[in-house]
């Protein structure tokens, strides 16, 4: 099977089989891919209003009853315990495990939300013609902490992550316009230029992710990214919250344009 023009049942498949255990950027090529939260059902208001606060980083698709796995909006049937390549278990703010595999870890007060992801855009970026570094390289886009807070909520507060993607200036009018269209998958970048300005020190060290070479002539373009709940997670020490391993995501029903704005 070709992956890259596999359907999104057909890579949740692969996944709960074990045979796709990596990343999964340029996997079922036009379905969405999600970002994935899971908190007991004590905190899942909290983690909601967070969301509905904070619409760049975490725009809602889908979130699933206490207990239950299957995330029936974006994707019936499927098996969010089993059904991603790689999952990262956080116990008060530490890293404790990365299991391809939730059913050890699962309870019946557990809350998943999946959250918008910028694999949408990029597609829509590729298929404009507009280049995407990390993709020519192979590896994973670079995401940063920064210093630009997430309005609280609750328990939930922290900074803001972001990715970066160096575009030439042309590129990135261009890149603004077509992410416009995906506000379900941040939307349009957060800042421009200088990462120094947002408090990233050094684009070759990535919280998360891999750097990436910015060329001569090219502007490093920030956008808000579905792993600040990872941060934030770090910052605030939640008793147990559970993640895709970042660029691991959940592969939806949903068609790409599906999150396009009318």
């Amino acid at each position: 099977m070709d992956q890259r023009q596999a359907t999104g049942a057909e890579i949740r498949r692969a996944a709960a089989r074990g045979e796709l255990t990596g990343p999964t950027p340029g996997l079922a090529l036009g379905y969405v891919q999600a970002n994935l939260v899971i908190v007991p059902r004590e905190l899942a208001y909290d983690f909601l209003l967070f969301c509905q606060r904070n619409p760049k980083p975490c725009p809602l698709l889908d979130v699933t009853e206490p207990g239950n796995p299957e995330p029936r909006l974006v994707a019936p049937g499927a098996d969010l315990r089993t059904d991603l390549p790689c999952y990262r278990v956080y116990r008060k703010g530490e890293l404790v495990e990365e299991p391809t595999d939730l059913r050890g870890w699962w309870r019946d007060d557990l809350v998943a939300f999946l959250i918008g992801c910028s694999f949408t855009f990029e597609n829509a970026l590729l298929q404009a013609g507009v280049p995407l570094r990390h993709i020519e390289a192979g590896c994973n886009v670079p995401m940063y902490r920064t210093n630009i807070a997430c309005k609280p909520a609750g328990l939930f507060h922290g900074p803001m992550v972001v990715s970066m993607r160096p575009l030439s200036p042309t590129d990135t009018v261009r890149a603004t316009q077509i992410c416009a269209r995906f506000p379900k998958a941040h939307g349009t970048p957060v800042h421009f230029g200088s990462p120094q300005d947002i408090g990233i020190p050094d684009l070759n060290k990535p919280d998360f992710g891999d750097p990436v070479a910015v060329l001569a002539g090219e502007v490093p373009v920030f956008w808000a990214c579905g792993v600040t709940p990872q941060a934030v997670a770090m910052e605030v020490r939640p008793p147990l919250l559970i993640t895709h391993k970042p660029g691991h995501m959940f592969v939806t029903d949903l068609q790409d344009t599906d999150l396009e704005a009318g």
